[in-house]
């Protein structure tokens, strides 16, 4: 059975930097990067925004269409609202795929830093735009509000494992992705 596995939790917090990894050692897994897909919409760099409102469908698309295959996808996407998260939940679903959760979280203070840190050793085209908009929407105040809200998430979500992210351990962090994914002994 294929598998949609969300890496989910704050901005800056290494969730596109497992992907990758995770990627580059599973052949044939698709890492369906939402900013990424989002950095190829005409104009996105005036409206990150609505770039992500334009492409989100097509990610969903994509991600059921490519999990039908039988090949897994990775997501490393915060999702914060439960009404966005049942929608890439239905798109597993649909194709008959298993959804995976898994929450990279690091202490709330820690968070913050690493977002003020983020892109210094590989600035992706569109860390401006983010800062912008976590600016705009009360700077460090709205970070740990989305960690609190990414914590209760957390909580609500049973089947959902935390994967604790520390700053620069991505070796200790991907070996605790993968050992999560691992099928159960016995």
């Amino acid at each position: 059975m294929s598998r949609l596995i969300h890496l989910n939790g704050p901005p800056g917090v290494g969730k596109s930097t497992l992907a990758r990894r995770y990627v580059a050692d599973h052949p044939g897994t698709l890492n369906c990067d939402v900013d990424v897909l989002r950095s190829l919409v005409g104009g996105w760099e005036a409206d990150f925004v609505g770039a992500g409102a334009l492409i989100r469908p097509a990610a969903l698309a994509m991600i059921e269409a490519y999990l039908g295959t039988g090949q897994d996808v990775v997501l490393p996407q915060m999702l914060i609202r439960p009404t966005e998260l049942a929608r890439f939940e239905g798109a597993a679903s649909a194709a008959n795929a298993e959804f995976v959760e898994r929450f990279v979280m690091d202490e709330r203070d820690a968070v913050v830093a690493r977002f003020h840190r983020r892109g210094d050793s590989d600035p992706a085209p569109w860390h401006r735009q983010v800062r912008e908009i976590v600016a705009g929407q009360g700077g460090d105040e709205h970070l740990l509000r989305c960690h609190d809200a990414l914590e209760r998430l957390l909580a609500e979500r049973p089947q959902a494992v935390a994967i604790v992210s520390r700053d620069g351990a991505v070796e200790a962090t991907y070996r605790a992705l993968l050992d999560s994914l691992a099928p159960s002994p016995g």
